[in-house]
């Protein structure tokens, strides 16, 4: 695997670095399923007690890269749309964000920066999450071209707040995160990643079959609320929201070269992200 994703073992624990900092972590095919690769290997690694998953430099992760996305996509915009095959394709990438979830080590994962649409889909599948004192989250895709694949969003923050971020696409800051129960910790950003470290690290104290099955359990009391169903139809949803005539017009802006500005008056009667920078 190529240079976008590190990984590395160091005294019980395993360290999964989405490594394109130049183009804000964005998740391509390759990330995608280079991440889905290392936490097989650290889940069957005897000697790794849990895993820490971050990005590499001040952002954890902007979401899909969609200049690459657009690139791949079996039908451009204006052309015919074949659901099918883009259920399958996402729903590729939705296997490999819940290894995570699935994975029977505990998973850390870091919010750095900004964290943003796609890539909340991979890292709300963690079991913990720890969030800079300076970091945001939010799924802004939600204002136009996409809805959640993993749909974590509902399980772990209930219904109330789930609606309140996910039709408005409002970013949530790290305060109102912990407050809602989002995150598990909040600390400076100059100490995120020690203190992730330091936590996943306990984890060897205690037998890997106990934290496999207390795992196991938490999972499956959500699992036994639709989660598997809820999956399937956001990530189904996913492709006809990203097909209507209004995120078509969008996604052509982007291959036009209009990125920025498509992004901008996206979030222009917002303030936020693209109006922020």
């Amino acid at each position: 695997m190529a240079n976008s994703v590190l990984y590395e073992e160091q005294d019980k624990i395993a360290i999964i670095t989405i490594n394109r900092p130049e183009r804000l972590n964005t998740l391509t095919a390759e990330v995608i399923q280079a991440v889905g690769e290392y936490v097989d290997q650290a889940a069957s690694a005897a000697e790794v007690a849990a895993i820490v998953l971050r990005g590499a430099g001040p952002n954890t992760s902007a979401g899909y890269d969609l200049a690459d996305f657009l690139a791949n996509e079996d039908a451009s915009p204006g052309e015919a749309w074949d659901p099918v095959a883009d259920y399958q394709s996402m729903s590729g990438n939705v296997r490999n964000f819940m290894k995570v979830w699935e994975c029977p080590k505990p998973v850390v994962a870091e919010i750095s920066g900004w964290l943003i649409g796609g890539a909340t889909d991979l890292l709300l599948c963690a079991d913990l999450l720890f969030m800079a004192d300076d970091a945001h989250i939010g799924y802004a895709p939600s204002r136009i071209y996409g809805t959640p694949t993993t749909m974590m969003w509902v399980h772990r923050i209930g219904l109330e707040h789930a609606k309140q971020f996910l039709l408005t696409g409002r970013p949530i800051n790290a305060e109102t995160a912990f407050r809602i129960g989002l995150v598990s910790r909040v600390c400076r950003a100059s100490e995120l990643s020690r203190t992730a470290e330091s936590e996943a690290r306990r984890f060897a104290d205690i037998p890997s079959n106990q934290l496999a099955l207390n795992k196991l359990l938490i999972n499956q009391a959500f699992e036994n609320m639709g989660l598997r169903t809820s999956q399937m139809l956001g990530t189904f949803f996913d492709g006809i929201a990203r097909h209507t005539p209004e995120a078509q017009d969008w996604a052509s802006r982007i291959t036009e070269g209009e990125f920025r500005e498509a992004v901008a008056e996206r979030d222009e009667p917002w303030g936020d992200y693209g109006q922020s920078r």
